[in-house]
This record gives C-alpha cells, structure tokens and sequence, in this order.
C-alpha cells in the first residue's frame, strides 16, 4: 500500500496540476495521500516533514529567485532586454532570423534575465524577423526555447540559473562545476538546435509554406490564470508581474545594456574562484551559523553577490531610464514569491514521499541502475522533472532524497563532485519540457501557437539536443573525469 499511495500522490500532483490547480495546495494534499497510503502521522508529516523541507528550500535559495527576478525586471523595464534583441536584430537580420532569436535569448538568460522576462520581451521580435523572413511562425517558440531554456539553463558554466544552484549546497560545488564538460554539452545542444531549425525552415521553403497566421499573444498569455499556475513552478518570475511597473521608452545603447549581464558573470566568477576561497570562514563551523563548511554555502553566496552587483551597476547606468524605480522593485520581488513557495511546495511532497517506509524500494531501484552512478543520477533527475514539469523541483526532489547516496558513492569510486553537479543540472533540464511543463505552455501562448503546430520542433531542440549532450558528458566525464 504504500508504494501505491507514493504513486497515486505523485498521479493526483501530476493531472490536478495540469488542469490547472495551484501547486500550493496540491502538493501538501499529495504528500498526505502518500502517508495515509503508508499509515502514517498526517498532521506531523504535513507540520514537521512537509513544511521542514519546504522551509529549508526557502532559506536556502529564496535570495536567488528574489534577485533575479528584481534584475530581470530591472533589466525589462530599462529597456536593456529589448535593446539587445534589437541589436541582434539589426546585425543578424531577417536572413539570420532564426540565428538572431537564439543568440539574444542566450545572452539575456545567461546573463541573469529570468526566463519568463526573455519570453515576453523576445517574442514580438521573433514575430518581427520570423515574418520579415517569411519562415514558418510554428518555429518561434522552438527558436526562443533553444535560446534561453536549454545551454544556457544546464550547461554553460557560471549559469546563474535557480537550477546551476540547486546542487551547490548538496556537492559542495561552485556555479563553474565541470566548466569544459559544460562548455561541450552546451555546444551539443546548440549545435544540434540549429540544425534541426535550419532543416525544419528549408523544408518548409521546399513545400512553399509561409510565416502564416500566428501572432504574439503575450499580454494575454501573462494574465491567463492557466497559464500562470502551469509557470509557477517551471521558473522564478511570476508572469502577470510582466506588464507591472513603467517601462522605458528609452532604450539604452547596446554597451549599457549589457554591461550588467557580464557585470553577473564576471563577478560570479570572481567570488567563486578568488574571493570566497581566501576569506577565513572558520566561524561557519560555530553552532550559530548551522555548523557547517564554506562549501555548503559558497555557491550560493557567489551568485548572490553577482545578481546584487548587476542590479547596482543596471540601477547606476540607467537611473533616467527608469522613473518608477520603487514600482519596477517591487513587481519583481513580488513575481519571485510565487514561483519559490510552489518550488518549495513540491520539495515538501518529495520530503513526505522519502520519509514513506516504502521508499527505500524506490531508492534502491535507482542506485541500482545499470551503468554507474552517473547514469542512475541522471535516469533519476530525468524522472522526476518530468513527472513535476519542473526541473528545478525535480532536482531538488531527486537530490534530497538521494543526493547523500550519491556523494557517498561517489567518494567510493573517485567520482569528482562537480562532474555529478552537471550530470545532475542538465538531466533535469531534458525530459522537464514535456507537454504539461509551464515555460512550455507559456512559451506556446505568448506566441500564439499550440502544441499541434510547435510541440515536435520543440522536442527536438531542447529535449533530444539536452539528451544528447547529458550521454555525451556521461561518456566524457566516465572515461576522462571532471574537468
């Protein structure tokens, strides 16, 4: 029986929240089902197991969601996101339109933009140059996918994505873990992107097939209740938030605008390689701060500094551009909550699930998967970001309930841990775009699409790609190591 409630709690998580219904009442109702199944405690599971992890989730990562979404917001509102996809624009054209999408989504999300800021503000200019080109419209949403939701997310090292972050606290790693494995599974992922769109676009000129008649529905998508509960947990920006505060009508030149996404990088890199290794942290050990390593925090305070840094520099560079600075503020902090209590909530339920007696067949079956520790990581990540439609819930899911097993294990068979880091990041990043994911449906309503007509491009482009490349660094990291 318990083994049964695990999966009709996982079953009722995954079709209630499909159908829309608010993951902050889901979740907790699921992880009660589990332990009712087992005959469990329910009120000790939902006040001590549920809401324990929940709220270990939020300590750690709630200062990564609320800085990056105030600096995606900032970064809309400045007009710094649009004055990219502009100047991308403008040096790529329409002859390289498919190209010109992919780039500007890639700068912005790795430079710190929040996905769902890079969807509103990209969208209208994929539209622009997909119809100026006249290349089939149904390409767009697999276009902005590859540019911000794939190499970018997992791969790229440095990547301040929620889910770069998430492994940090459990491996004892940096933002930069495995950096040549990750500059490879990015270039895969890439590589393999564009000539799937390159082969869809020409076999869409041989059969004479036009733009069409898809336009961007972006105001409607951002205000879509549906569409809002599907995001919530698929990344750190609550859509409505989009359309609140001022935007410039101003934008920036193209030096100002992206001079706070290498300000994110280059000081990630600073405080993770140079600055936090030299400083005597000796006091973390005390009782006080949790009795812990710099290890355990050292990523995330990295990432902390660098988005802090951005916001300051952004702010600094753009002060006449944004006249509504407090409004700007305060709809990013308020698109970040959200996102991070339904993350949070789905960290919760897989608390209860690990705690059910009728776990441990479940962990035993994934340890013993054929092909080592980096597969059975991998397998494990894959399975839970598709069953959440989330890949930083997944994650944090898979690595909760197992990521102690893996270091374990890993430490027995000389395994670096930075190599299980990015097998870690970029197997959650794969199967998590099936067709219930929320970055999926928002993607496909801010373009106006539907699954019918986009849904196979974008399997292609961030699903096979992100396979791929996750077998290829497996292969890699088994044969040369991390490095």
């Amino acid at each position: 029986m318990g083994l049964a409630g695990i999966l009709l709690g996982l079953a009722a998580l995954m079709w209630l929240s499909f159908r829309g219904w608010s993951v902050l009442v889901l979740a907790p109702a699921a992880g009660l089902i589990a332990a009712m199944a087992a005959g469990e405690p329910l009120l000790a599971h939902w006040t001590q197991t549920y809401m324990g992890a929940a709220a270990g989730f939020l300590a750690q990562f709630f200062p990564l969601f609320l800085l990056g979404a105030v600096f995606g917001k900032l970064m809309e509102d400045s007009g710094s996101v649009a004055a990219i996809a502009t100047f991308m624009t403008e040096k790529l054209g329409a002859k390289r339109a498919i190209l010109a999408v992919v780039l500007a989504g890639a700068l912005v999300t790795y430079g710190g933009v929040s996905l769902f800021v890079a969807f509103f503000v990209i969208g209208p200019m994929a539209q622009a140059l997909f119809r100026a080109a006249d290349i089939p419209g149904r390409l767009m949403p697999a276009a902005i996918a590859l540019g911000t939701s794939t190499f970018t997310m997992t791969a790229l090292p440095g990547t301040p994505a929620i889910q770069n972050a998430i492994p940090m606290p459990f491996f004892g790693t940096t933002p930069f873990a495995a950096p040549g494995l990750g500059i490879i599974a990015a270039a895969v992922m890439l590589a393999f992107g564009l000539w799937w769109l390159a082969r869809a676009e020409a076999a869409a000129r041989r059969r004479g097939e036009g733009f069409g008649a898809l336009a961007v529905a972006a105001d409607q998508a951002a205000e879509d209740p549906l569409v809002r509960e599907r995001a919530s947990v698929a990344g750190t920006f609550d859509p409505p938030e989009v359309h609140r505060g001022r935007p410039s009508s101003d934008a920036p030149g193209i030096a100002v605008a992206v001079a706070p996404l290498f300000v994110v990088v280059l000081v990630n890199l600073a405080m993770s390689m140079l600055v936090l290794p030299r400083l005597d942290t000796s006091f973390l050990a005390e009782e006080r701060w949790g009795g812990i390593a710099l290890s355990s925090v050292s990523g995330v305070w990295s990432v902390i500094v660098a988005l802090a840094s951005a916001i300051v520099v952004l702010v600094a560079l753009n002060r006449g551009r944004l006249p509504a600075l407090r409004a700007s503020v305060d709809a990013g902090a308020s698109a970040s909550a959200l996102p991070v209590l339904s993350v949070a909530s789905l960290v919760g339920f897989g608390a209860v699930v690990a705690a059910m007696p009728a776990f441990a067949l479940v962990r035993d079956w994934v340890l013993s998967i054929g092909g080592g520790p980096l597969v059975s990581l991998a397998v494990s990540t894959n399975i839970l970001a598709a069953l959440t439609g989330s890949a930083s819930g997944g994650l944090t899911i898979a690595l909760d309930a197992l990521g102690s097993a893996y270091v374990q294990l890993g430490a027995e068979l000389g395994i670096d841990p930075a190599l299980m880091h990015r097998v870690a990041v970029i197997g959650a990043g794969t199967l998590d775009s099936l067709p219930h994911n929320g970055a999926v449906v928002t993607l496909l309503a801010v373009c106006g699409a539907t699954h019918k007509q986009s849904y196979l491009d974008i399997v292609m482009v961030a699903i096979v790609g992100a396979l791929i490349a996750l077998a290829t660094v497996i292969v890699l990291g088994s044969v040369f190591g991390s490095f």
